[in-house]
C-alpha cells in the first residue's frame, strides 16, 4: 500500500526501467479490469510533432470561457509531477495521485507475471488519467496529449469526439521511421472511424498519407489553409494578432507565427466540439492561454527566453521567431538536449544563427553530455558547462537575448531554479 504522494512518485518514476514499449495490449488488459473507465469520457485526442501542448492549451481555455470544466492529460510536467493530470488548468490534488497509484499498482504488479510484461511508466499514468476522469472527477471534456506517435500510443484505447494533429516533424525517427510519410503513418493512427479530423501538415507527402487514412476511415477534414484560414499577421512584444477565417480578429499572449497556427486549431477544434461557442469564449480563451516553455520571457533584464524546441522543426520555428521580434541583439544560446534526437540537425542550426552558444547538460537518464555537443558544434564563440553555472554568466545587457532551449525535460530540470536566480 502507497502511503503517500512522494511514495505514488517514487513508485511511478521506478517504472522508467521498463522504457518505452510501443502497443496497446497492456492498456487494453488494464482497462478491462477497472471497469473501462475511459468509455466513459468525452475526449478531444491532440498528437503531432511539435504545438501539442500549446495547442491544448489553447483549446482548453476557450472551453473554460464558455463555462466548461475541462480536464487534460499533458507530458512532461514543468513545475509539479501531478499537472500532468489537472481539471481547468490545477493539477490534481496529491492525495488522490496516492489513491490512483494504490488502484492501478495491484494490476501493474500482475502484469509483471503476464506474458504482456509490466506496464511502463507512461502507460502507469495514462491508465491513472482514464480512472480519474472515467471515474473519479466528472468533467464536460478532457483534453488528451499523445505520448509518442500515435497508433500504439497508450492514449490511443480512446473514442474521441475529434482528433487532431498539429504538425509533422522528423522527431523519434529510431521508433517512429525516417521519413515523413512513415511517421505521419505513425501519427494517423489516432484518426477514428467517422471521428472529425482538424491538422495542420504542410509536409506534401506526409499530408497525403494523413488524407488517405482520414478518408479511409470516413473522418471529416478539417485542415489550417483550407476549410479554416488566417490572416493579416501581426506580432508584438505581447503576442501575435490574427483574422480568423476572414472575419474574427484573435490575438494571442503566446508569441511565434506557429503559435498563430496551434490557436486556429484550437478554434476550429472548439467549433467542432461545440458549434454554438461564442467568440467571446474564444477571444478571452487566447489573450489568457499561457504555456510554460513556450518563447516564455523568464526575466526581461537580462532578457532571458526558454523555449521547449526539441527538433530540428522546433529549432527552425523558434529561430524565426527570435529573429522576428530581436533582430538587432545578439543571440546567446544555453543548449542541453537528449542524447537520441537530431543533434547534428539542431546544433548545425544554432551554429548558423548564433552569436555565442553555452552547451550544458541536466540530470535525466538520457541526457547528452555537454562535451558531446560541444563537439558537434563548430560555432568559433562556444563553450561547455556541465552544471549550472551558465547561469552566473547571464548579464543585464540590453544587447543579448539568452535563449535556454533544447529539450522539455531540460526545461523542466532546472525551471524553479532559473525563475529563483532570475527573481
Amino acid at each position: 500500500m502507497i502511503q503517500n504522494f512522494e511514495e505514488a512518485v517514487n513508485w511511478i518514476h521506478g517504472r522508467l526501467r521498463l522504457g518505452i514499449k510501443p502497443g496497446l495490449e497492456r492498456m487494453e488488459w488494464m482497462m478491462e479490469r477497472l471497469g473501462n473507465p475511459h468509455q466513459n469520457i468525452k475526449a478531444v485526442h491532440i498528437g503531432g510533432t511539435n504545438g501539442k501542448g500549446s495547442t491544448l492549451s489553447f483549446l482548453r481555455n476557450i472551453l473554460q470561457e464558455e463555462g466548461y470544466t475541462v480536464g487534460s492529460f499533458t507530458s512532461p510536467y514543468f513545475e509539479v509531477f501531478n499537472e500532468r493530470i489537472s481539471v481547468n488548468g490545477k493539477p490534481a490534488p496529491e492525495e488522490e495521485w496516492t489513491a490512483l497509484v494504490n488502484k492501478i499498482k495491484p494490476l501493474a504488479d500482475e502484469l509483471e507475471q503476464h506474458e504482456l510484461g509490466g506496464p511502463t511508466e507512461f502507460e502507469v499514468i495514462t491508465a491513472m488519467m482514464f480512472t480519474y476522469f472515467g471515474e473519479m472527477k466528472k468533467v464536460d471534456f478532457v483534453l488528451i496529449e499523445v505520448g509518442l506517435g500515435g497508433r500504439f500510443d497508450s492514449t490511443n484505447i480512446i473514442e474521441p469526439i475529434c482528433s487532431c494533429i498539429t504538425s509533422i516533424g522528423l522527431d523519434h525517427v529510431n521508433i517512429l521511421g525516417h521519413s515523413y510519410e512513415e511517421i505521419a503513418f505513425e501519427k494517423a493512427g489516432i484518426i477514428k472511424k467517422g471521428t472529425p479530423l482538424v491538422f495542420n501538415v504542410k509536409h506534401e507527402g506526409a499530408r497525403e498519407v494523413i488524407v488517405a487514412q482520414a478518408k479511409k476511415m470516413n473522418a471529416s477534414l478539417f485542415e489550417f489553409n483550407s476549410e479554416f484560414q488566417v490572416e493579416q499577421l501581426t506580432t508584438s512584444d505581447s503576442g501575435e494578432q490574427f483574422i480568423y477565417n476572414g472575419n474574427l480578429t484573435l490575438q494571442t499572449a503566446m508569441s511565434g507565427i506557429h503559435q498563430v497556427e496551434n490557436a486556429s486549431l484550437a478554434v476550429t477544434m472548439a467549433k467542432v466540439v461545440d458549434e454554438s461557442i461564442s467568440d467571446q469564449a474564444i477571444i478571452n480563451g487566447l489573450k489568457k492561454t499561457y504555456w510554460p516553455g513556450r518563447f516564455e520571457v523568464m526575466s526581461e533584464t537580462p532578457l532571458v527566453i526558454m523555449d521547449g524546441a526539441h527538433n530540428p522543426e522546433g529549432i527552425e520555428m523558434m529561430m524565426k521567431t527570435v529573429r522576428q521580434k530581436y533582430s538587432t541583439r545578439n543571440i546567446h544560446f544555453i543548449f542541453a538536449a537528449v542524447s537520441d534526437k537530431d543533434l547534428s540537425n539542431m546544433i548545425s542550426q544554432l551554429d548558423q544563427h548564433a552569436d555565442q552558444i553555452t552547451f550544458t547538460s541536466f540530470d535525466f537518464p538520457r541526457a547528452a553530455t555537454a562535451e558531446a555537443l560541444y563537439n558537434i558544434s563548430n560555432h568559433p564563440n562556444k563553450k561547455q558547462d556541465e552544471g549550472t553555472g551558465w547561469m552566473n554568466s547571464l548579464n543585464e545587457d540590453d544587447q543579448t537575448v539568452y535563449m535556454v532551449t533544447g529539450s522539455l525535460y531540460f526545461l523542466s530540470s532546472i525551471y524553479k531554479d532559473l525563475k529563483n536566480h532570475l527573481s
